[in-house]
């Protein structure tokens, strides 16, 4: 079973949200202003990679993250919104790596280089779980 044989290299997700209270860097105490934050914007990055892949993977299958690789650019306040992509570059195995980038409406606030490990679901969570 070609597990990949769905992905394709330049196939992106976007995914948008706005930055409210709950993630700025004063809450999330990845700082102490009320810009959105680092940890939020590499989430939002994770999250499309992983979006963009979930469905296309065969039942019993699933991408964990294995690195990531981000610079955050520019602050962004609350009430803007914000866009977040991700960009398959290169497969490689089970190995898939990504560009990401995000911005908000005055343009870019972040980017960088995501990978991901497809993984059996079970598998992966009994080896997990072994650890206890």
């Amino acid at each position: 079973m070609n597990i990949t044989e769905k992905l394709k290299i330049d196939l992106s997700k976007k995914l948008t949200t706005k930055v409210t209270a709950s993630n700025t860097a004063e809450t999330i105490k990845s700082g102490t202003l009320p810009v959105y934050a680092t940890p939020a914007m590499t989430a939002l990055m994770e999250q499309a990679a992983a979006e963009l892949i979930e469905d296309l993977l065969p039942d019993g299958w699933t991408s964990v993250g294995i690195s990531m690789n981000v610079a955050h650019l520019a602050a962004s306040p609350i009430d803007i919104e914000i866009s977040a992509t991700a960009k398959i570059t290169a497969i490689d195995g089970r190995k898939i790596s990504y560009e990401v980038a995000a911005s908000d409406s005055a343009g870019p606030i972040g980017k960088g280089i995501h990978e991901r490990f497809i993984v059996d679901k079970d598998k992966f969570l009994q080896k997990a779980q072994a650890k206890l």
